[in-house]
């Protein structure tokens, strides 16, 4: 991700709950959309993860597709996603993982076989997941997977440092004309630190995911570096086919892309999950 010419600006520190590994309640409303999502089915399950400040309104539609294939589908809203950011800056990396796993187990208690899905943020969750679990594949749209170069991750901790807590956000990265990522106006760099920090550790990591993987990766990406897609390609250990994207930047979910990424979503999930 990048934060190149983002404007800071110094805001409070919302505080986080005193209970270890606890979430602080939710403050505002959902955002328009960014209900979670579910759906009922069998025998296969498919665990869909939306990314960094977005909601489950980016991967809706695939989850939808999925589901009409027939399988069970959850899309959950990860903690401190599609509110506001006030409610964001009281998680972290180990909330969202820990919200993924829960999102797994659920699924994995009533259907054999789970499949993973995730863009952005959301790919790397669902890496995370596959050293975790027993995962029968995993479908990485644009992911992230590694942290981004060390002057950045240094910036943004100086920037926390000198009491800077948001920058403005990167904006949707949608090459589609006239449609839109519903996320955050800015981006809270605490947890953009717990993020970096979250995805090193899983970097290092990667070749314990052994289970069957498609990767969808967009020939231009303004937020994720292109290094993500070739070091997850190069380090997993389990099978992977790769998909370019010709027609989409980041969201490829919400791009000129989207009937491809859906189509191949489904025709990958057939193939692991069984007919």
């Amino acid at each position: 991700m990048a934060f190149a010419g983002a404007t800071p600006r110094v805001v409070t520190h919302p505080g986080r709950s005193s209970v270890a590994g606890s979430v602080a309640p939710m403050t505002t409303a959902l955002m328009a959309g960014a209900e979670p999502y579910s759906a009922t089915g069998g025998p296969g399950g498919v665990l869909v993860l939306h990314g960094f400040t977005g909601n489950p309104s980016s991967m809706r539609s695939l989850g939808e597709a999925l589901a009409r294939e027939g399988w069970a589908v959850e899309l959950p809203r990860l903690p401190g996603h599609g509110t506001s950011v006030e409610d964001m800056m009281t998680t972290r990396w180990s909330d969202w993982t820990g919200a993924a796993l829960d999102a797994y187990d659920a699924l994995a208690a009533s259907h054999p076989r789970v499949a993973v899905v995730g863009l952005s943020m959301g790919g790397g969750l669902a890496a995370y997941v596959a050293t975790q679990r027993p995962v029968a594949g995993c479908v990485f749209i644009n992911p992230l997977v590694k942290a981004p170069a060390p002057e950045l991750v240094a910036g943004v901790d100086e920037l926390l440092a000198s009491g800077v807590a948001l920058v403005d956000a990167i904006g949707s990265d949608v090459k589609k004309e006239g449609v839109s990522e519903s996320s955050y106006a800015s981006t809270p760099l605490v947890c953009a630190q717990s993020l970096f920090s979250g995805v090193a550790q899983l970097y290092d990591d990667l070749v314990s995911v052994r289970a069957p993987s498609l990767l969808l990766q967009s020939r231009e990406d303004h937020v994720v570096s292109a290094d993500n897609g070739e070091d997850l390609f190069a380090r997993v250990s389990g099978p992977i086919e790769r998909i370019w994207l010709e027609d989409s930047y980041h969201v490829a979910t919400l791009d000129n892309d989207r009937e491809l990424v859906e189509n191949e979503v489904v025709a990958f999930t057939h193939r692991v999950l069984g007919e």
